[in-house]
């Protein structure tokens, strides 16, 4: 195995050290890095085929991100217990490297180029994003393949106490405000610039905010942006170090010979220009879309058609020219914005197109909607409310087990005028949702305060520009009518940037040419006075801060032009959600407690169910429950909250208060009633069938009889002893008590049992078994019908007179003592115990 070649340095502000090591792993790879970051690493290869793509008009740069759940001791949960398709985090990871580094590539440079990160390990410490990212730029700087200058990457966090914190860990980015990753390269003059910005605000943002933690503003997001240059720089220098160690080594790493691909000549861009430049100015100057792309395709057709012959010899000289017309375009909407100020639809470089706003534009259908329109640019939004069971389940390497708040987004072929195939979102639709997500997520309420799962969903019908901020601005609207309490508006808007002739202008709501055309791609989103996300890339080397904070404050200005317009559809939350939404609540419960709100095998939380209608879900984290209910009925989720309180919280009955319960178990010594929720009593089973011995409880009750009880007793443990209100309910009669002769043969009680409990206690006695026979002794068996009859009551010979004797009144006393912990089955201790059965 190869030596390993590696540098290590440490990460300014923090503890923390980075890592790049080569030479050990991927050997056949043109570069391969392997970064790290705490227990956080990836490896990184970078590859590059020999021949250009046939036919390409673009850099085909791939970007791949393998998750290997080994990296955190897992084994993937799917069915197949492998990994499969790339995770959301992965293709938001592909694109976050991507952005930077393409720029990086020679403009003629069309060989397949493929970076591969792997992910080896995860700590749930460091986020691996921009770990791999690094790595990648590493990896391409050694590789030979053309790059012309190392990038690098750092997230930094916005604390609490107004400080930016550099590779913020997953603890550090939830205890701050904001966090923003940012990446850039070295000049010749040696500062950085930037060429890639993520940004978002974190769940807890505006209650930070509330408690007083400074709010991320354009001035404080152009600060970090500052900051952050010191360790890009610092990132870059460890690759270049790390090449160096290469090539004292290995020698010098020469770069890769490729075949450079132009899309024209320099003669046929020549011919264009004096051919089609006055037809394309006026052809660029068509302000709806649909007409100037037809007027632009016609033109072109004849463009084509008119110099083609004249370069008969030239292989692929009809694409060659259709190309040099699109850049022909390119140059005369550059021009006129930069020279005139104004743009391919005429407006004024500060600019909003026509906006309208639409809250409950589905009706009642829906939870929630909204419609927003932005020129031609349209888009709607739906919300969905559901329990917080139907929250997403994440299995990826990142930490969070559970999304609560889902946004996505959907672009159809038809939003653009075109026909095509829908299979599933693809990863620009996947980073565009995620884009409005966390644009959107700091002000959604925490789950204590509005316990649903949110779904959005927004569908792109119109496209021209700035889709994933019209899709900010359609969830704000939806999340309000939806009845969300979302802390304020949140709206967003693109800008632009257009560099020519030493002279940078800033462009406010882009249409869809101008991102094609422009040198920037700037999107913020935030309320009236905070920013929730941005988003930037760059095509040039970089932006002087001072043209990005004045961009910044441009792009602030739309955004209130465009929130006054929503606050016109919606000011404010709907105070209550939909009729057609779940009502839920939900409430802390202590963990002891979820057993009995849940009953054995359910029976207690599915009888609840069923009655009320409601739908419960209880949840625990280790330390507390939480029940979550839910219906369409206020008032069915208010009974069922009752319900469950009273479980939790039971009241206790009164001593000789009557009640009306239900069987809800049946014992061989008796039946237990539910006298009051969470509370049930023991009915015994010699207090049942008036003066008949029972041989079970089912020949009086059975489970969910209802009957009404009287507390007899309650002891010191909290035990209830109940008897029945009316005797008649249970199998009692009025003969029975009386001891009316119903033509029985008479009975007589052994001599041995006279003796017991004193002089002159007996039982009287019927043809039916006895109903009890009862002893002071503790703990004896209670058991009157398991067909044991040792000592049993012996019947009177037939035709012989049946012989009455009553209880003393001290038996009675002492029965009345122990009944509830003794059934018909008697033991008596001391002298001459035994044991007696009643018997026919």
């Amino acid at each position: 195995m190869a030596e390993a070649i590696s540098v290590t340095g440490p990460i300014a502000g923090t503890d923390k050290t980075i890592t790049f090591e080569t030479g050990v792993l991927a050997g056949l790879a043109n570069g391969a890095v392997t970064s790290r970051i705490g227990d956080t690493q990836v490896l990184v290869t970078a590859t590059a085929s020999s021949r250009p793509r046939d036919g390409a008009s673009f850099f085909p740069l791939t970007v791949d991100i393998e998750e290997r759940m080994y990296a955190v001791g897992r084994i993937p949960g799917s069915f197949f217990r492998r990994e499969g398709r790339a995770s959301d985090d992965a293709i938001l990871t592909c694109r976050l490297i991507d952005r930077p580094l393409r720029p990086n590539f020679p403009g003629d440079y069309r060989h397949d180029t493929h970076i591969v990160g792997t992910i080896l390990g995860a700590d749930h410490v460091n986020p691996y994003d921009l770990v791999a990212l690094n790595g990648a730029s590493a990896a391409l700087w050694l590789s030979g393949i053309p790059f012309d200058c190392p990038i690098a990457g750092v997230r930094i966090a916005y604390s609490t106490d107004g400080e930016w914190i550099p590779f913020a860990t997953h603890e550090e980015s939830e205890a701050a405000t904001f966090e923003m990753v940012v990446a850039g390269r070295q000049l010749d003059s040696g500062d950085i610039a930037v060429m890639m910005v993520e940004a978002g605000g974190t769940e807890k943002a505006f209650e930070y905010y509330a408690e007083g933690a400074p709010k991320v503003t354009e001035d404080v997001l152009a600060s970090g942006l500052e900051a952050s240059k010191q360790w890009i720089d610092d990132i870059i220098e460890m690759q270049k170090s790390l090449r160096r160690l290469v090539e004292e080594q290995s020698g010098p790493i020469s770069v890769m010979e490729y075949t450079s691909s132009k899309d024209y000549s320099d003669e046929v861009l020549d011919r264009v220009r004096e051919v089609a430049t006055d037809r394309m100015r006026e052809v660029m100057a068509i302000a709806d879309k649909a007409d100037r792309e037809a007027a632009q395709s016609e033109t072109s057709s004849a463009v084509v058609d008119e110099v083609a012959a004249e370069f008969a010899d030239l292989d692929g000289a009809k694409d060659q020219i259709r190309e040099a017309v699109r850049s022909l375009s390119k140059e005369i909407v550059r021009e006129r914005i930069v020279a005139d100020g104004f743009r391919i639809d005429g407006r004024a470089t500060d600019q909003v197109r026509p906006l309208s706003s639409v809250a409950g534009y589905l009706g009642r259908t829906a939870h929630g909607s909204g419609l927003f329109q932005r020129g031609e640019t349209q888009v709607l939004n739906v919300t969905t409310l559901a329990m917080s069971r139907m929250e997403q389940i994440v299995d990826t390497l990142n930490p969070q087990d559970r999304r609560r708040f889902m946004h996505h987004y959907n672009f159809p072929p038809f939003s653009t005028g075109e026909a095509g195939f829908m299979r599933g979102p693809k990863r620009r639709e996947i980073g565009h949702g995620a884009l409005a997500e966390r644009a959107i997520f700091p002000v959604i309420p925490s789950k204590e305060d509005f316990p649903y799962a949110i779904r959005l969903v927004s569908d792109v019908l119109t496209s021209n520009g700035s889709t994933s901020m019209g899709s900010v601005c359609a969830s704000s609207l939806s999340l309000m009518d939806a009845g969300v309490p979302i802390v304020d508006h949140v709206a967003g808007v693109a800008m632009g940037l257009v560099y020519a002739d030493g002279k940078y202008v800033t462009l406010t709501d882009i249409l869809g040419a101008e991102d094609a055309f422009g040198d920037m791609d700037f999107k913020v989103a935030g309320t009236e006075d905070a920013i929730t996300a941005l988003q930037l890339d760059t095509k040039i080397d970089g932006i002087p801060a001072e043209v990005l904070a004045q961009a910044l404050q441009q792009a602030r200005q739309a955004r209130l032009q465009i929130l006054k317009v929503m606050r016109a559809a919606i000011a404010e939350p709907r105070p209550d959600v939909g009729e057609t939404a779940p009502k839920i609540t939900s409430f802390e419960i202590p963990i002891d407690k979820i057993a009995e709100v849940i009953g054995p095998r359910g029976k207690v939380i599915n009888s609840i169910q069923e009655e009320t209608g409601a739908d419960i879900n209880v949840d625990d984290d280790g330390t507390v429950g939480t029940v979550s209910i839910g219906a369409t009925d206020r008032e069915v989720v208010e009974e069922a909250e009752r319900q469950i309180r009273l479980i939790v919280n039971p009241p206790t009955p009164d001593v000789g208060a009557t009640y009306e319960g239900r069987v809800v178990n049946i014992t061989k010594f008796g039946a237990f009633v539910n006298v009051l929720p969470g509370t049930d009593g023991l009915l015994h089973i010699s207090k049942l069938g008036g003066r008949r011995r029972l041989n079970s409880v089912e020949e009086v009750l059975e489970l969910g009889d209802v009957v009404s009880v009287i507390v007899e007793e309650i002891d010191p443990n909290g035990k209830i002893s109940l008897s029945p209100a009316d005797p008649t309910q249970v199998g009692g009669s009025e003969g029975d008590a009386d001891g009316a002769d119903d033509g029985a043969p008479p009975r007589r009680e052994r001599g041995r049992d006279r003796d017991r409990g004193g002089s002159g206690n007996g039982t009287r006695r019927s043809r039916t078994p006895v109903a009890a026979a009862v002893t002071a002794g503790d703990g004896a068996d209670a058991s009157a019908a398991d067909g044991d009859d040792e000592g049993g009551v012996a019947s009177a010979p037939s035709g012989t007179a049946r012989e009455d004797v009553s209880f003393g009144e001290h038996f009675e006393q002492i029965a009345k003592d122990v009944y509830g912990d003794l059934g018909p089955e008697l033991e008596q201790s001391g002298r001459g115990s035994g044991r007696r059965r009643g018997r026919r």
